[in-house]
């Protein structure tokens, strides 16, 4: 665990009592506990069926190859810092289908772009229409809604980015080529070869099936997010409404943005403010029920990827080196001198 991660649940437990705080694990209903791990379980199948559409103007992928690299990708932001599984989700599903790595990488730029439109849009329909904002501090209700209102202004101006980085490729990669001039010749090419590639990833904004299919698919997830978060917050007892859920997921992915491994402490803070300041629970149980909503949603996915990973032949080692080969093929590095198993995943990762 990083320093910033203990530090950060240091200061999530500092009013904590520990007692009380058990206490509030130990009566939870299980039943809603229950069901916030099947919310959870459906949300890795909903992914892979988003991450296919956006795939799909890149290349034929199979269901089972893009369900087990999300998988693994996923396990490795639990256990690897800054975010790299979000390089090796890509990089294994290229791999394993034979894509462009690069390209691929810029489905995941996309994926957290739509996640920013849907989890703001579901905001505001929260304090637009839902939230009973008489209750609330005056001095955080205008910053919510500006926040709100900015975010979906800037959501839109990234998805007018990707359509121009969809629609002229070629110029991106001239363009990168042409103003590493600094650089060696060869270094400078192989940024401006990545740099194209990696736009014509974004090449869903210019297929509109695919692109409103992405968008539909995007609001079944976080609504499975929200749902899970409702489960287990009602679970300890705390009183929040289903679209409450929607202010606190937009809390929530403030907090996973803190690169530690797996959101761990910010995940926590940012949980336990949002109930206790927005829906007025207890602290002991706002705690509680952040430390079990973390465990639900970070630990299945993490054996299961880790189970992946065995049947693929996959250490712990080899997977820190897929992620050092996919940071240096985001860069252009060359990807040979491998050895171990790093060696072997590049060349078959995830082999069935």
């Amino acid at each position: 665990m990083s320093l910033l991660a203990i530090a950060l649940v240091a200061w999530f437990l500092r009013d904590a009592n520990l007692a009380d705080v058990w206490r509030h694990v130990r009566a939870a209903r299980l039943d809603l506990l229950l069901l916030g791990v099947l919310f959870m379980t459906s949300t890795m199948w909903i992914r892979a069926v988003r991450w296919r559409h956006l795939l799909t103007p890149i290349g034929p992928t199979k269901f089972r190859a893009v369900f087990r690299a999300g998988v693994i990708g996923f396990a490795a932001l639990a256990i690897l810092p800054a975010r790299v599984g979000d390089l090796l989700r890509p990089y294994l599903v290229s791999r394993q289908e034979n894509l462009p790595y690069s390209a691929c990488l810029a489905t995941i730029v996309m994926e957290r772009v739509l996640d920013l439109i849907t989890v703001l849009t579901l905001m505001a329909i929260y304090v637009w229409g839902f939230a009973n904002t008489a209750s609330w501090n005056p001095q955080l209700l205008g910053p919510i809604q500006l926040s709100a209102a900015g975010g979906a202004v800037v959501s839109v101006v990234l998805m007018g980015v990707m359509w121009v980085l969809a629609s002229h490729p070629e110029r991106i990669g001239t363009f990168v080529h042409a103003a590493a001039w600094l650089l060696p010749r060869a270094m400078a090419k192989r940024l401006g070869d990545f740099a194209s590639s990696f736009s014509t990833g974004f090449a869903v904004a210019r297929s509109p099936k695919e692109l409103v299919l992405s968008v539909i698919w995007s609001f079944p997830l976080w609504l499975a997010i929200a749902a899970e978060s409702w489960a287990i917050t009602r679970a300890f007892g705390i009183a929040i409404s289903f679209a409450g859920t929607f202010l606190l997921q937009a809390m929530l992915v403030v907090g996973v943005a803190v690169p530690t491994p797996g959101g761990v402490g910010s995940f926590h803070e940012a949980y336990r403010i949002g109930v206790t300041t927005f829906f007025g629970a207890p602290n002991d149980a706002a705690i509680a029920a952040a430390i079990v909503l973390h465990f639900i949603s970070f630990i299945p996915i993490l054996f299961l990827g880790l189970l992946f990973m065995m049947q693929d032949g996959l250490s712990l080692s080899g997977l820190t080196a897929l992620a050092g080969s996919a940071k240096a093929e985001r860069t252009g590095e060359d990807q040979t001198g491998m050895t171990d198993d790093g060696t072997t995943m590049l060349r078959s990762p995830g082999r069935q």
